[in-house]
């Protein structure tokens, strides 16, 4: 591409760090298209942040994408550089949330420490590495440099690794985790169609599922029926729905509502799925 592009996701929030980064990115690399996929991450929730990667990345140009959730800034973590098997560049700290968006581009092709200061602010802070260091760096790949020249290589497997919760299919339910309350309230789920079509068999869209929380909005268990459903409008406002999501995972929505208004449920938090009716032959 003419103007080489650096997606950009932090915990940072609306604080004026992002700006900050920006800044650096575009002193380096005026030309650079910085596309900010979020910086509303919970704050320190790694998981979060490489989930939001992951969902992001496969429709982004090839390119560098920089990810700053990092807890351990300062600490003895590496900060790293991984080239992904599509021909990205991502750019972070080495505590798994670059692994799910590496997965997604192809997989893992190499990954080196950044060590070469040349690549990097002249002074280089304890706490802001976001600025100081990652941000230079991904500024200079997007410039063109190799990626060889941030580093010597780290093993493969040396790389903390960080695998989205399984869905658990047992005793007529599907049991999984809310991956990311997003900002319609709707809950993505780690889990799949697919998922649901091991556990109940295949439903016709409409079918009634049961949702069930171990914590609602009042403090206690939540449950409700919800409609398998293709898409929100398929059912009344106001009601609960289960359905695929624009990243091929569950989701569960209130059509013209917040279902984690409705639920009080929270990333993280386990939920359990039933179908209203057995599976066949059984």
């Amino acid at each position: 591409m003419d103007r080489p592009v650096i997606s950009f996701l932090t915990d940072f929030g609306a604080d004026l760090a992002p700006a900050i980064c920006r800044g650096v990115m575009l002193s380096i690399a005026p030309d650079a298209q910085i596309i900010d996929i979020s910086h509303g991450v919970r704050k320190f929730a790694i998981l979060d942040g490489a989930y939001l990667l992951w969902s992001a990345v496969p429709w982004l140009p090839v390119g560098v994408h920089l990810a700053v959730v990092d807890p351990g800034v300062g600490t003895d973590r590496l900060p790293i550089a991984i080239r992904a098997a599509r021909g990205d560049v991502l750019v972070g700290p080495d505590n798994g949330v670059l692994r799910p968006a590496a997965a997604a581009l192809g997989g893992v092709a190499e990954a080196r420490v950044l060590e070469n200061r040349a690549l990097m602010l002249p002074r280089s802070s304890s706490t802001f590495h976001g600025r100081d260091v990652f941000a230079p760096v991904a500024a200079h790949l997007a410039l063109g440099r190799d990626v060889g020249e941030v580093g010597p290589t780290v093993p493969l497997e040396s790389l903390v690794d960080l695998a989205f919760p399984s869905p658990v299919i047992a005793g007529g339910s599907l049991e999984t985790t809310i991956a990311y309350v997003d900002s319609f309230g709707n809950l993505r789920l780690f889990a799949t169609p697919a998922d649901l079509v091991t556990a109940f068999g295949e439903m016709a869209f409409g079918s009634e599922l049961r949702v069930e929380l171990p914590t609602g909005s009042g403090g206690a268990g939540f449950a409700e029926p919800a409609a398998w459903a293709r898409t929100f409008g398929d059912q009344p406002a106001g009601s609960l729905l289960v359905y695929g999501d624009s990243s091929g995972m569950l989701a569960i929505a209130e059509n013209q509502g917040s279902a984690a208004g409705r639920t009080g449920a929270e990333t993280g938090l386990r939920v359990r799925l039933h179908s209203a009716r057995p599976r066949a032959g059984g």
